[in-house]
């Protein structure tokens, strides 16, 4: 398949155009322009990008690219993930905000459908855009269920802040690092927030605001979308895929 319609189609399905972000979506290095092989990650490592060379891609999509806002000199460890994309011919292309938001694919709409909650509806503002979901439970569900089910679907280290309602039907979910929208859920009145990274205050803004919260790892509540666009290639363009796992508990 050729490298340009993929990120074609990408670009397109996951409405990056329109998406204020500071990634740099869609094309980040160009490789070869046949593509046998997509391997597919989180983050853009230069671990990810070995291993991706020893199983023989042809291209490597990621959540976290390389090219954000802030530019930074070609040294050190930059320059060895380049010159390891270069060498092997290797096409980087990387979907940060489009993938955490999109109704389908997307992060939080995964991780939503993951724990079995249906109403799904936009949630989080941020720079604009709702980034989150939110949803319901027909059954309620009590807060330890509900971790147990993202450290067995995720395999994550869960941070747990028990101080809403001992079983839940609302919840907000916004993967990465969005502690800060614990705000958000609390004025919408949701039982449980559900994100990547936890912060210091967090424990006492739930307590005070008697609100769920967990943190389930910003690179483990990632995954999810990585995930589903890595099904969704493989269906549509016939190329061989691999998620390949970084373990990252943060």
């Amino acid at each position: 398949m050729h490298r340009d319609r993929i990120i074609k189609f990408l670009d397109v399905y996951l409405d990056s155009a329109r998406i204020k972000d500071a990634s740099q979506n869609g094309l980040q290095v160009e490789g070869k322009t046949e593509v046998k092989k997509v391997v597919f990650g989180v983050s853009a490592s230069l671990k990810l990008f070995r291993r991706a060379a020893a199983a023989g891609a042809d291209m490597v999509i990621v959540h976290h690219g390389l090219f954000w806002d802030r530019s930074c000199p070609v040294k050190g460890p930059f320059r060895e993930k380049l010159e390891t994309l270069l060498t092997n011919g290797i096409t980087l292309a990387a979907w940060h905000l489009p993938l955490d938001k999109h109704p389908v694919s997307g992060n939080n709409a995964q991780l939503l459908k993951m724990l079995g909650a249906g109403g799904q509806r936009p949630f989080g503002a941020y720079d604009g855009l709702a980034i989150g979901v939110k949803g319901s439970f027909s059954r309620p569900k009590p807060v330890s269920e509900i971790a147990g089910i993202l450290k067995k679907e995720l395999s994550a280290q869960i941070n747990t802040h028990s101080f809403g309602p001992a079983k839940v039907r609302t919840l907000g979910i916004i993967s990465g690092g969005a502690a800060r929208m614990l705000e958000q859920a609390a004025e919408a009145g949701l039982d449980l927030f559900i994100t990547g990274e936890t912060s210091e205050y967090v424990q006492e803004y739930a307590r005070e605001h008697k609100i769920n919260f967990i943190s389930a790892g910003h690179y483990n509540t990632e995954k999810p979308g990585v995930w589903a666009l890595e099904k969704l290639l493989r269906a549509k363009f016939k190329v061989k895929t691999e998620f390949i796992d970084i373990p990252n508990p943060v």
